[in-house]
């Protein structure tokens, strides 16, 4: 067959065309290809999770026991950096605090193979799927797990089966407190730490750096105490089901801040008192002035009092306060009811001297200490009687107007001359007692 050349030219055009393209097509796909495992190799990510978990060979183990399950117990240590100590509550006699929780143990399970030995982190998700220690508060009355942006819970695998699981805390706990010194009392208080299902035959809870293991925030600070002391101690917890528990100890001292207290108890009190002592040099026959100022004491003390219980439980004991309180409205009080014997005694010996001047003028003086029959006087010592007491009232009154012109000169000589003796000796016996008993208070509480 003869073939042109013009038609061979173009069968050799044609072969030449094809195994071009299939020459670019081949290109394409190898540099297609090379790309996508550049690209594989730069982004895991999506991969990651299924390549841990079969490195970890998580499905190949129950995580449901504990390691070394029937063997001895698996050491578990802790540690606890405080971050906070949120608020301290008299009332619900509790405490709220944010913390970090760390936990380290071994599991053989979860070793892998590491040519550079480095650990693998994980978040939350990887928790559910295995197995960790099951520590919760004791005496706590809430807490949760902070969750802002997500959960803050940290899982960390190290290749020899070394576990690290962290979490950011925060718990309200019961503090047992003692009030008999408040508000110069000091707090101790305790966060306990334990296993909830595994006794000491299972699992064995310690301090992971001994006294080193708790650490605090430089910064914290409270509003009403000062924070003198954390410590790390531990010990055993006995429940007749189940056995003996291994427990850790937060324990930290709080002293209370004096200086709130006695801005706002401690010196109205003492004002309270000292303004109950003004009485004392007020004129006897001042009834409503002396009245009124020993009525607005107490009732301004009954109001101190009120307002430091409204603030404090309902304990069945005398705190340091209510000493202090209680015994500056004893003195209020007394100052009260000093100056109704002073009134009650002035009347009285008013009324004597009345009846003295009437008998002198009449010549029909007698001693009032006998007992004697009025009835056998003569009408005539009666009308004398009658005309005497009108005479020394009237005299009385001239003396009354007398005593205000000369008021403003002589206020001293006339406070003194009409002073009870129970004024005077008030002067110097209330003030003495009371500062008595401020220095025997202030020496034995604080």
């Amino acid at each position: 067959m003869y073939l042109s050349p013009i038609l061979l030219a173009q069968f050799i055009l044609n072969v030449r065309q094809k195994k071009k393209k299939k020459f670019l097509t081949f290109i394409f796909f190898f540099k297609r290809s090379k790309r996508e495992i550049k690209m594989r190799k730069l982004d895991s990510t999506k991969v990651q999770p299924l390549k841990s978990e079969q490195l970890l060979r998580i499905e190949d183990h129950d995580f449901a026991l504990r390691p070394g399950f029937g063997g001895s117990p698996i050491p578990v240590g802790i540690d606890v950096q405080v971050e906070s100590i949120d608020s301290i509550s008299e009332v619900d006699m509790d405490f709220t605090m944010t913390l970090y929780l760390r936990h380290y143990w071994k599991d053989e399970r979860l070793s892998f193979r590491s040519n550079k030995n480095k650990s693998m982190t994980f978040d939350g998700r990887l928790i559910k799927k295995i197995w960790v220690p099951d520590v919760f508060f004791v005496h706590s009355k809430r807490s949760f797990i902070h969750d802002t942006t997500v959960q803050n819970v940290m899982l960390r695998v190290y290749p020899d089966g070394n576990v690290l699981f962290s979490l950011r805390i925060t718990v309200s706990a019961m503090c047992f407190m003692d009030f008999s010194r408040f508000p110069l009392d000091t707090q101790n208080c305790s966060l306990e730490l334990e296993s909830y299902a595994y006794n000491e035959d299972d699992l064995m809870l310690y301090w992971k750096h001994g006294n080193k293991s708790l650490s605090t925030d430089e910064h914290i600070s409270l509003s009403q105490f000062f924070i003198e002391e954390f410590s790390a101690s531990s010990g055993l917890a006995f429940y007749s089901s189940t056995g003996w528990y291994n427990r850790l100890f937060i324990n930290f001292a709080l002293r209370r801040h004096i200086f709130f207290f006695v801005l706002q108890s401690y010196f109205p009190a003492m004002l309270m008192v000292m303004l109950s002592w003004v009485s004392f040099w007020i004129d006897r026959r001042a009834v409503p002035a002396r009245v009124s100022l020993g009525i607005t004491t107490v009732l301004t003390m009954s109001t101190i009092m009120t307002g430091v219980s409204a603030s404090m439980p309902q304990v069945s004991y005398i705190k340091a306060v209510d000493v202090y309180l209680w015994i500056s409205f004893l003195f209020v009080f007394l100052s009260v009811i000093e100056y109704a014997a002073v009134n009650y005694l002035t009347t009285i010996e008013e009324r004597k001297q009345l009846k003295k001047r009437a008998m002198a003028f009449d010549g029909c003086f007698h001693d009032t200490d006998v007992d004697m029959d009025l009835t056998a006087f003569s009408d005539r010592c009666e009308e004398n009687e009658t005309r005497a007491r009108a005479a020394s009232i009237s005299n009385v009154d001239t003396t009354r107007i007398k005593r205000k012109r000369s008021l403003k000169g002589n206020v001293g000589r006339i406070i003194l001359q009409n002073n009870h003796v129970i004024d005077t000796y008030s002067r110097i016996i209330f003030p003495s007692v009371y500062i008595v008993f401020n220095f025997f208070y202030w020496g034995l509480y604080i």
